[in-house]
């Protein structure tokens, strides 16, 4: 296991992640980060805590209003045969 430091707002948080998710972790920073500068810029300064509470509102929300994503008949007909093509490698 890594610890990232994650630069929000100015202040460093560490961050545990699996071995080779570093980047990963740095890019949904720079996210967070981000929208904690938005919100900041939007409303004045805040503190800690209520920065936080509105942080993760503000993303939550953003997560529930994205659309479902649509698996199509050609997905679930490639689904399948992939299926197919594995229980026959092991049934060898």
């Amino acid at each position: 296991m890594s610890v990232v430091s994650i630069p929000i707002v100015n202040k460093n948080y560490p961050m545990g992640c699996e071995d080779g998710q570093e980047a990963r972790l740095v890019d949904l920073g720079k996210i967070v980060d981000a929208r904690a500068r938005e919100i900041l810029d939007k409303i004045g300064p805040l503190p800690e805590n209520a920065l936080l509470a509105t942080l993760c509102i503000v993303l939550a929300d953003e997560v529930s209003n994205r659309p479902a994503p649509t698996v199509t008949d050609a997905d679930l007909k490639e689904i399948l045969a992939r299926i197919r093509e594995i229980k026959h490698k092991i049934s060898q």
